[in-house]
């Protein structure tokens, strides 16, 4: 047993080959289940108990030399490959593509983050719904004329079911299902059937904000409104109201702010007025606090909305809606350094 182990020991530690095959059958021979090494494991059995303990470790040693002369013949093969190709090792690796969040996803976080330092809580919806969600529960009776605002897509056949024109019905469902006092930010992918253009186009997002409790005033509103102007655009920012009309508040408004291109001066991006218009708002009417169960006597509530492409181009200076849809990815690259 002794010699046969001296004599593989010899054999492995001068072979020398020429190319992989070789090596390959060299693996065979000493490793593969009927190899030699294979062999003297199973006569071991056979060795005086005196000797087994000295003979088992010879065994061992002698497989593991064998895979180790496998090992180092293999990858001194691959090296060699690799200078014939000449290919230089010591070259950094192709950089791979780092991807970021889009535009959109990044200003939705954004006015999300603002509103729940300010206790507002997350609410998500259905983006199908029905006609009493998305209007008659906002307010809109049939045939009001406020319903031609919003050119709507019907599912077909089912003239009730609607895609939902604004994030605004998610918000019915808040006042159906939670427990007064309410606070809830809502964005939302919408829908409206409107031709594709640089200013327009038929998918786009919207973040709402309904706040109902005892004693909310219009005071709570403008300074809401003002929080999230700062936060978002920066502390120099101004706001202003202009008076406006939505079915589901009363009084209600368009709130503007202050150009940050030209800080109010004028240039052609606020068309010289100094001021952008980025969002709208109000007090909640009185007649969807009792449409939707709520004692108008008792509490009161404002509700806002904006369109999160319209803020994505005031902060990056955007010029095309277009862009945000289209995925070109050397568009998608400027913003790129946050993920």
């Amino acid at each position: 047993m002794q010699d046969r182990i001296t004599k593989a020991k010899e054999e492995i530690e001068n072979l020398v080959v020429n190319n992989l095959e070789e090596i390959e059958a060299f693996r065979i021979k000493y490793l593969s289940k009927k190899g030699v090494i294979a062999s003297l494991f199973a006569d071991f059995k056979n060795v005086p108990n005196e000797e087994k303990k000295a003979v088992g470790q010879e065994l061992n040693t002698l497989k593991t030399l064998a895979l180790n002369k496998v090992n180092e013949l293999k990858e001194s093969f691959a090296c060699s490959d690799i200078k014939k190709s000449g290919m230089d090792l010591s070259l950094p690796s192709a950089p791979l593509t780092v991807g970021s969040r889009h535009p959109l996803s990044k200003v939705r976080n954004e006015i999300v983050e603002i509103f729940t330092r300010l206790g507002f809580t997350v609410s998500e919806g259905p983006e199908i719904d029905d006609d009493w969600h998305n209007f008659s529960a906002l307010n809109f009776p049939e045939e009001h004329p406020a319903r031609d605002m919003q050119d709507t897509f019907f599912i077909e056949n089912k003239p009730d079911i609607v895609l939902h024109t604004h994030t605004s019905n998610i918000q019915v469902h808040d006042m159906e299902e939670m427990e007064l006092p309410i606070r809830c930010v809502t964005p939302g992918r919408v829908f409206r059937n409107e031709a594709i253009s640089a200013r327009a186009h038929c998918i786009f997002h919207q973040v709402e904000a309904l706040y109902i409790d005892e004693n909310v005033s219009f005071a709570d509103l403008k300074q809401t409104l003002t929080y999230f102007a700062k936060e978002m655009f920066g502390k120099e920012t101004e706001i202003r109201l202009r008076p406006s009309y939505f079915p589901f508040t009363e009084p209600s408004a368009e709130m503007d702010v202050s150009c940050s291109l030209c800080k109010g001066k004028g240039c052609n991006v606020c068309k010289g007025t100094g001021w952008l218009e980025i969002l709208g708002c109000g007090m909640v009417d009185p007649n969807v606090m009792k449409l939707n169960k709520i004692d108008s006597e008792k509490y009161t509530g404002f509700a806002l909305g904006m369109g999160i492409e319209r803020i994505a181009m005031l902060k990056y200076g955007i010029k095309d809606l277009r862009l945000f849809f289209e995925n070109d990815i050397r568009f998608l690259e400027q913003f790129s350094v946050n993920i």
